[in-house]
């Protein structure tokens, strides 16, 4: 039976980090896959499923064929998914469209499921402060830029692009492992605002690579963040129930705030 709504967001297949290779986590995303088909009304990838992704004309980056097959053998049982650029795969342009038949957001959407509204983004570049993102997200964007960019050998571009990556991952803080408390979480300023004209039940975000379940100020909206494939392994699922967050093969996760 179709009965759950699934979420999962920043795989990052194609870096290296402690959490196991790519080729490791790409497997294990396709066995979770495996495992949520059945019940699967609709599966929402909310972004950096790659750690870099781009598009040439006639080219797509090398590897990822076992996610890709996955994913093309759930569209063709008829399983809708969706995708969404993060701050990393923000150059898919149509080939998960074209080849997939996968939509790709580029923006935040609002969805109901079962008489609840989600907000649903991958959550890059929202809330306050972080200009300097918001603007070099805005050069990225850019059509010109984009164009000069494929016009580099694919062998030049994503060397550039994986030291850019590995080397913004070094860069990361400690204490943004740990949830910083609602006066410092940007997501949570950025949901508060939302609800001033919006009624959405739940807010569901990536990108903070940290799974959190956060009760926002109105007492009944909430703060979702499915956290990563890096560290946590977790993912959302909405059983027409509730929205809860779990984690495959991963009896160690913890929800935040805890």
């Amino acid at each position: 039976m179709k009965n759950k709504v699934y979420f999962a967001s920043d795989f990052h297949l194609g870096a290296i980090t402690h959490g196991g290779t790519s080729r490791e986590r790409e497997l294990r995303v396709c066995r979770w896959l495996d495992e949520i088909k059945n019940d699967a009304e609709i599966i929402y990838l909310v972004g950096d499923i790659f750690d870099f992704w781009f598009e040439y004309r006639q080219v797509v980056p090398r590897g990822y064929i076992r996610l890709l097959g996955k994913l093309a053998e759930l569209r063709d049982a008829g399983i809708p998914i969706e995708i969404f650029i993060g701050n990393h795969d923000m150059w898919l342009f149509d080939y998960f469209e074209e080849e997939l038949n996968i939509p790709v957001h580029r923006k935040p959407i609002i969805r109901e499921h079962g008489g609840k509204r989600f907000f649903i983004g991958h959550g890059d570049g929202l809330g306050p402060n972080d200009y300097k993102y918001k603007m070099l997200k805005k050069v990225f964007a850019n059509k010109i830029n984009q164009w000069l960019f494929s016009r580099i050998h694919p062998n030049i571009s994503f060397f550039i692009a994986k030291a850019w990556s590995n080397n913004s991952r070094k860069k990361e803080k400690p204490e943004e492992r740990s949830f910083l408390g609602k006066d410092k979480e940007w997501l949570v300023a950025y949901c508060e605002r939302k609800l001033q004209k919006l009624d959405i039940d739940y807010f569901v975000f990536g990108h903070r690579h940290l799974p959190i379940d956060f009760l926002l100020s109105n007492q009944k909206s909430r703060y979702i963040n499915i956290g990563d494939w890096v560290n946590h392994f977790s993912y959302g699922v909405f059983d027409y129930n509730d929205v809860k967050v779990c984690f495959y093969e991963n009896k160690n996760g913890v929800i935040y705030p805890k």
